[in-house]
């Protein structure tokens, strides 16, 4: 029995190439140019990266809509990618982001149908149409002026957090934003537990400063 030797040359190995692999290893502002160059892979990456960081604001300035908050995130990171082209400055990332957030809440505050206001002094009406007593009911309801004042606290507080050096910065968002323990962010940052402990404090101190005149506000 003799065995016939197949001379054909192989076909080339086909390889598929993990475009998630490479845009994973990215900085922000080089998947904000590939975003630009409309690479959807990129942009996964980079709404995987921010949707948290979009919930929590979201969470501070609309608490009352947590029910909402998927939906509002999902709408954010949107919007991002139809804008992103317009982003002239990959490293101002960030404050971009939070300023689609704010706009949107903004819009969807508008969209929201108005309290119909009742007086509580007008008596309340029974069916054997008998008046009886006044609506004393306390109307606990963030107001729209309320929210508003909020929102503006909220982008003072971001604006604050902002000027801080980069590492007071990393571990106050970690600590106050994410809720994290001491000993985990510890770990993410690759510091001693006494070195996160002593940077929060002094990042809160800074911002303390920062935003003194909210007090009297």
């Amino acid at each position: 029995m003799h065995l016939v030797k197949n001379n054909q040359p192989k076909p080339p190995l086909y390889v598929v190439k993990e475009d998630s692999v490479s845009y994973n290893s990215m900085s922000d502002s080089e998947l904000v140019l590939a975003c630009q160059r409309q690479e959807k892979g990129a942009f996964d990456v980079l709404a995987k990266r921010h949707q948290r960081t979009i919930r929590a604001q979201l969470y501070k300035i609309s608490p009352d809509w947590m029910n909402s908050h998927d939906d509002m995130t999902q709408e954010v990171l949107l919007r991002m990618w139809r804008s992103i082209g317009s982003l002239k400055n990959p490293l101002a990332l960030n404050q971009w982001i939070r300023q689609i957030t704010t706009n949107f809440f903004y819009d969807e505050l508008r969209k929201r149908p108005k309290m119909v206001i009742q007086s509580m002094d007008e008596p309340i009406k029974h069916s054997d149409g008998e008046d009886t007593a006044t609506r004393d009911i306390p109307d606990n309801k963030a107001q729209p002026d309320e929210i508003m004042h909020r929102l503006q606290i909220v982008q003072q507080v971001n604006e604050a957090i902002d000027m801080l050096p980069q590492q007071f910065k990393n571990v106050i968002v970690l600590r106050e934003l994410h809720g994290l323990p001491y000993e985990e962010i510890a770990v993410i940052t690759n510091t001693e537990i006494g070195t996160v402990k002593s940077r929060i404090a002094r990042a809160r101190q800074k911002m303390q400063t920062k935003l003194e005149p909210l007090r009297y506000a």
